[in-house]
């Protein structure tokens, strides 16, 4: 026999609603600071001129997620959050 579960209050479910909206803000800034240092690491290897195909490819790769996370971050008014504010 299975316990019914109450339904959550409703303070509880606005509060839920509210961190449910933040998680692709918080998984954009993941996505970018992740991408960003591998694309600099990258950016050093192409300084040296060791870049191998799968390398610029991957560089792209890199650049391609920054894109797509600033522009989820743009939409939600965050770009301070991957940005310098002047």
């Amino acid at each position: 026999m299975t316990t019914p579960i109450a339904p959550l209050p409703p303070v509880a479910a606005d509060l839920l609603a509210r961190l449910l909206a933040e998680f692709p803000v918080v998984r954009a800034v993941a996505q970018y600071e992740t991408a960003a240092a591998h694309a600099a690491q990258l950016a050093g290897l192409a300084e040296s001129g060791r870049m191998t195909d799968l390398d610029a490819d991957s560089l792209a790769a890199a650049e391609d997620v920054m894109a797509a996370a600033r522009a989820v971050l743009a939409d939600a008014g965050r770009l301070e959050l991957i940005e310098v504010v002047r």
